[in-house]
């Protein structure tokens, strides 16, 4: 692990203000394997070497994952000016880490989204290499019937001429149905049922992988989830 300088590390992984973290080092507030430090400049190993700052010892997480049960009308970016993003969601002692969302839902789409600051478990995530299953609960405007069930297993050519993976595809109800896909191209739900002549009026992600929606999470709620890595086989 390479040495970070005390005042970055205490910042990050607190979600403070760098100035704030000076201010405190400089009044004697951080201890290093049990030394007191006021020199901002000093260096540590991550993990390794034992930070307190204000008499708390700091746990360190080189990485987060989040999991958020994305409510309808919010975008996946980073930020925007004009419109809520799914990081304005997120608790603010998180938000001085790089974290983006794994993916992306539409605006109207509903349901499991991961966000993160590990890139490699992100883009190992969305690599159609991964054929990683993404589950979707999907209200129609019409009904589906044994025909479109077994086009969605050999796979939908769409109106553009690709022609999509093999797809899993279950009536749940009347007007209801499951989908299980293994890509993610654009709007690539919704296009596949309009071969079929078929509106999308509700979309919602409930697992990606073996990782599924908390129950007891609510929307526009999200919790991390130190092993997801591990519970995605990843």
């Amino acid at each position: 692990m390479d040495k970070q300088r005390i005042d970055r590390f205490i910042s990050n992984q607190l979600g403070i203000s760098r100035s704030a973290v000076r201010t405190g080092i400089r009044r004697g507030l951080a201890r290093v394997n049990g030394e007191c430090v006021k020199d901002c400049a000093a260096s540590l190993v991550p993990g390794k070497d034992a930070v307190i700052y204000g008499g708390n010892e700091i746990s360190y997480k080189e990485y987060v994952y989040i999991v958020l049960n994305k409510p309808a009308g919010i975008i996946c970016a980073s930020r925007d000016k004009t419109q809520k993003t799914v990081l304005d969601l997120v608790p603010e002692e998180y938000k001085k880490r790089r974290l983006s969302a794994v993916g992306r839902l539409d605006k109207d789409t509903t349901g499991l989204l991961i966000i993160t600051d590990d890139g490699d478990f992100a883009h190992r995530c969305i690599s159609p290499k991964s054929d990683i299953e993404k589950s979707y609960i999907v209200g129609l405007d019409g009904d589906i019937n044994g025909d479109i069930v077994a086009a969605f297993g050999e796979g939908v050519t769409l109106a553009d001429g690709y022609r999509c993976k093999p797809a899993f595809l279950e009536s749940v109800g009347e007007r209801r149905a499951r989908v299980v896909i293994t890509e993610g191209k654009y709007h690539q739900v919704k296009r596949m049922f309009g071969v079929f002549g078929l509106g999308v009026v509700s979309l919602h992600r409930e697992s990606v992988g073996k990782l599924k929606l908390p129950e007891n999470l609510g929307e526009g709620e999200c919790v991390e989830v130190p092993d997801i890595a591990e519970m995605m086989g990843l």
